[in-house]
């Protein structure tokens, strides 16, 4: 939330980290990312994507300007071949539309989004609702929206962004859905020592109906922001096939959210010589909101040293302090980078974590073994039951039509 960052409880770690090892299968280095990826070739004006050398267009199956697939459809492309050349700009000329969407269908404008790296801010207002972004190649990796605010960034009229401001793309608008995107902020604390506010927020979801597939989240604090618009409102985000990477709080927010096979990866610190390293999410759910989070069949792996991670801490904020944090994980692997004997800590003393609703249901792997049952609440068969994605989302059924 904007400006709360000092009063909130959520502790920023400070200090100075280097760069990330590459791993080829899930994760770049903060800036290698950028520079290995086929739009980075658009945005330093070398070789062009072999598809578009052979004259076929970069937006692939999803048409062009010049074949365009209906009146809403816009083409973002930063070299230059489609309607814009910027996210924003795209999203700026998209009329909002009034129709709801309690069908779970959408009648609003979709970007398609050209290989290429896009650093800007991006915000999607309340009024641009039903709104779908689409990565044209099919590949995460090919499109990123990136840029690089923290919460103690200096704004140029004086003061500093705070956490919400430090977001690269904000999304209020309801029934918005993304697919095959990265979402990324690349702020590092390397970069900037004298900066005590290392939020950094690479997406801060507030809508109701926003889903997510096949995207990725890169960032270190903050990475996810899975909120919502009020306390009274209890927006349903869904979350298929993504990969989020961080160190601390990377998932956090007051969302009913729901993760279905998605990747969380843990990174390393050398600022830190001691465990934790930090913690994958910090749910800040209203008391009054039956479902928080829920992780259902995915994996948590880790390049930090075992058991260097917890899976969770509350978030009760100063805004808020009769929240009462919820998440759920089950049927999901748990590497070794989690501490299986305390996997959950708290944030304030004032706000135990035992208060709070923090379920476990049949994880596999090192980071899950229960050594200390006290330490690892776990949900009966009955519980489970009502631990689904169906009784998180109600009527809205997104993954119909992933």
């Amino acid at each position: 939330m904007a400006g709360s960052d000092q009063t909130s409880g959520r502790r920023p770690f400070s200090g100075r980290t280097v760069g990330r090892r590459s791993f080829p299968d899930q994760t770049f280095g903060r800036r290698s990312f950028l520079a290995a990826s086929v739009g980075a070739a658009l945005t330093l004006g070398v070789a062009p994507p072999a598809q578009a050398a052979r004259g076929r267009s970069v937006f692939g199956r999803y048409g062009s300007p010049s074949a365009r697939l209906n009146a809403q459809t816009l083409y973002v492309d930063a070299a230059g071949t489609g309607d814009f050349t910027t996210v924003q700009a795209a999203v700026t000329a998209a009329g909002g539309t009034s129709q709801a969407f309690s069908t779970g269908g959408g009648s609003g404008y979709t970007l398609v989004i050209a290989p290429g790296v896009y650093r800007e801010t991006v915000a999607v207002s309340v009024a641009r609702t039903g709104m779908t972004w689409i990565g044209a190649s099919g590949n995460a990796r090919d499109v990123v929206v990136v840029y690089d605010n923290a919460a103690g960034t200096p704004k140029p009229g004086g003061g500093t962004y705070g956490t919400t401001g430090s977001a690269t793309t904000l999304v209020q608008a309801d029934g918005f859905t993304a697919r095959d995107l990265t979402f990324a902020n690349d702020w590092l604390r390397a970069d900037h020592p004298g900066i005590s506010g290392t939020q950094a927020v690479a997406i801060k979801v507030q809508g109701d109906r926003s889903a997510f597939v096949r995207c990725r989240f890169l960032g270190h604090q903050d990475t996810l922001y899975a909120d919502s618009m009020a306390l009274g409102t209890f927006a349903r985000q869904y979350f298929r096939d993504c990969y989020a990477e961080g160190d601390v709080d990377f998932v956090f927010g007051r969302a009913t959210a729901v993760f279905e096979r998605c990747h969380f990866h843990t990174l390393t610190r050398t600022d830190l010589g001691s465990a934790p390293y930090g913690f994958v999410f910090a749910p800040s759910t209203a008391g009054a909101n039956p479902r928080g989070y829920l992780v259902t069949g995915g994996r948590i792996t880790s390049e930090a040293p075992d058991a260097y991670y917890k899976l969770a801490r509350p978030w009760v904020p100063s805004s808020d302090t009769t929240a009462r944090p919820m998440l759920t994980v089950r049927e999901t692997r748990l590497g070794a980078g989690i501490d299986a004997v305390a996997p959950y800590t708290n944030m304030s003393s004032g706000f135990p974590w035992q208060d709070q609703r923090f379920a476990e249901y049949r994880n596999t792997g090192p980071g899950a073994v229960v050594s200390v049952p006290e330490n690892r609440p776990q949900l009966t068969a009955a519980d489970a039951a009502s631990a689904t994605r169906e009784a998180y989302l109600g009527d809205w059924t997104p993954w119909e039509r992933c």
